[in-house]
């Protein structure tokens, strides 16, 4: 009985390491820039605020214009409000990369953290 017990006890301790590094452990940091396409409070069980923006760039091969889209989802209330309230404006954010997304954390493993710049759009 003594060595179900050790290997029980060794499996649970692989898998808690093993869910903190897939779910809690930061992969990456860094800069996004971009313009704020849209930022949403949406969810069934838990709402989480999501948001898409669209990034311009050219791409080398064909010297085409190409459009990149940085789906993100953030944590806190007050950033979230402040990217509504300014949509379709000029970004810099920072975030964090995680290796999977959590229900209550966002739908996607980019969580915007802090807005560095923003420059208003004259349409």
């Amino acid at each position: 009985m003594g060595r179900l017990w050790k290997f029980i006890l060794f499996l649970l301790i692989v898998i808690a390491v093993g869910g903190y590094f897939r779910y809690f452990w930061v992969f990456g940091t860094g800069v996004k820039s971009g313009e704020l396409n849209y930022m949403v409070h949406k969810g069934v069980m838990f709402k989480t605020y999501e948001g898409k923006m669209i990034q311009t760039g050219i791409r080398s091969q064909n010297a085409t214009l190409q459009s990149f889209e940085f789906l993100f989802s953030v944590e806190d209330p007050e950033i979230a409000e402040q990217l509504m309230r300014h949509s379709g404006n000029q970004f810099n954010v920072h975030y964090k990369e995680y290796l999977a997304a959590l229900p209550w954390r966002g739908h996607t493993k980019f969580v915007v953290d802090s807005i560095v710049s923003m420059d208003e759009v004259n349409r």
